[in-house]
């Protein structure tokens, strides 16, 4: 074990041995098909039903280019994660990665951003599964819920009844058991992939390039613009790493799942944003909180397929709902089992195999934040959180060679450290495009973090106390 400091790192090995600990040990149930499709259905979601609208309102037709230039920003960090997620599988993410590289209270940071990440990125799905909800009811019925109990105070309305309801039901789900919750992603995956097939079959159909011209009116600026905020699309693969620890071959699985899933996505959304921009304008599509549906609805007068369409929104962004919130809750789960948060909140439901008291926990909080919080804030407060993880996981490959060179890499990033270097100067380019104010309260974030690391954490880290107690001993 490493001397017990601020920058303590935790050995590779007892990691892993640390999983065993009893009553903290999740079941190993999911192969690289779960693991490809919680990938899928991580990233397919919000993003492209939702998001691509503000994307294109930024940069016009060249948000194509915005979708091109986000993947690639993703693919050099992916390729990291790949490594680290085969060589330390472990629950976590990228923070379990950064204490085996970084040290403790980087470690303690990143963790704390990935909890603002995730937590905050399924309330703001929550947001666009409720927008759906109602593009799907007023396409269909007719209908519509009132502002008062669809809308966050800020966007005129008192509460978003539809995004709490959605919360409290994944939390219900992921309480149930991990192979349950894969089952239904699987098949909520299989739904959105044939409803964007089928909304690219109809958009082609009904081509036209009148919208496409002038290509980009914002310049490149506006492209890099746009692809900050339609780097949420990509939100998603690293979810997957945070299944390590329950899936049943790591070393293998987790690097096909993780670049596997990012490049299906990225195929579909390249493919659905020409078809969009086929059939309706970017004005047309922008102010929308469902703008396929209103692609199809205004641009190419089909009412009925906007009404498909929203309700594969609807089962889509289900699914998002459920990875994110799965990844929220492991990685929740590792810093507790590592004694920085309260250990009792890691216990393993003995009947489920979950950890079901943060499950419930963290739903509550989420839930509250998707009833009062708008949209725009979240999807960028999201943005800043994961890019940060990728520099600091990125940065973990190329430290990790260096201090463990013979550790054993069932896959190893090319041509390192060039690629993990260019992966850190993507994920600072596009941070740098965030407005100020996301900036303040990220700080402001992490900020509240140290604080609590400084009272509660770093006096109860599983490593200090393990250190203290092999001084006693000698």
């Amino acid at each position: 074990m490493a001397k017990a400091g601020l920058f303590a790192i935790r050995d590779v090995g007892s990691l892993i041995k640390g999983t065993a600990e009893e009553g903290s040990e999740l079941k190993k149930a999911v192969g690289v098909t779960q693991l490809t499709a919680m990938g899928v259905g991580a990233i397919i979601g919000t993003g492209i039903f939702v998001v691509i609208g503000k994307g294109a309102g930024i940069a016009g037709p060249a948000v194509i280019l915005s979708f091109v230039l986000a993947a690639l920003a993703c693919v050099f960090s992916a390729l990291s994660y790949a490594e680290l997620a085969s060589s330390i599988p472990v629950s976590g993410s990228a923070y379990t990665y950064t204490y085996a590289t970084l040290g403790e209270v980087v470690a303690w940071v990143i963790g704390w951003d990935l909890i603002l990440e995730y937590g905050v990125s399924v309330a703001g799905i929550a947001i666009g599964w409720g927008g759906n909800l109602n593009a799907f009811l007023d396409a269909a019925f007719g209908v519509s819920l009132p502002d008062a109990i669809a809308k966050s105070p800020e966007d005129g309305g008192v509460f978003n009844l539809p995004a709490v309801f959605i919360v409290l039901a994944i939390t219900a789900l992921l309480i149930r058991g991990v192979t349950e919750s894969a089952r239904v992603n699987l098949v909520m995956v299989v739904i959105k992939l044939v409803v964007l097939v089928f909304f690219i079959v109809v958009a082609f159909v009904n081509f036209s390039t009148a919208n496409f011209h002038p290509f980009a009116p914002a310049g490149a600026d506006g492209v890099t613009a746009a692809a900050a905020i339609i780097f949420f699309a990509y939100i998603g693969f690293d979810a997957v790493s945070t299944g390590s620890e329950e899936a049943r071959n790591p070393a293998r699985d987790l690097p096909w799942a993780i670049i596997g899933s990012l490049i299906i996505c990225t195929f579909f959304y390249v493919l659905t944003t020409a078809g969009a921009l086929g059939i309706a304008s970017p004005d047309q599509m922008k102010d929308s909180d469902a703008p396929l549906a209103a692609a199809l609805d205004q641009g190419a007068g089909m009412p009925w397929a906007a009404g498909i369409l929203a309700l594969g929104a609807v089962v889509a962004i289900t699914s998002v709902v459920l990875v994110i919130f799965y990844g929220q809750t492991r990685i929740f789960f590792a810093m507790c089992r590592d004694g920085l948060l309260p250990r009792r909140m890691a216990k393993v439901n003995p009947r489920f195999g979950t950890p079901a008291r943060l499950t419930v926990t963290l739903g509550v909080l989420i839930a509250i934040l998707a009833a009062l919080v708008p949209l725009g804030t979240i999807v960028e407060l999201v943005n800043i959180g994961t890019l940060f993880a990728f520099v600091l996981v990125n940065i973990g490959v190329i430290v990790l060679r260096r201090t463990r060179p013979d550790m054993p890499r069932p896959y190893r990033v090319p041509w390192s450290p060039v690629l993990p270097l260019i992966g850190v100067a993507f994920a600072v380019y596009l941070m740098s495009d965030l407005p100020l104010d996301t900036w303040i309260r990220f700080g402001v974030w992490l900020a509240a973090g140290l604080i609590i690391y400084a009272v509660y954490g770093y006096r109860h880290s599983l490593v200090r106390r393990n250190a203290e107690s092999s001084q006693r001993r000698d």
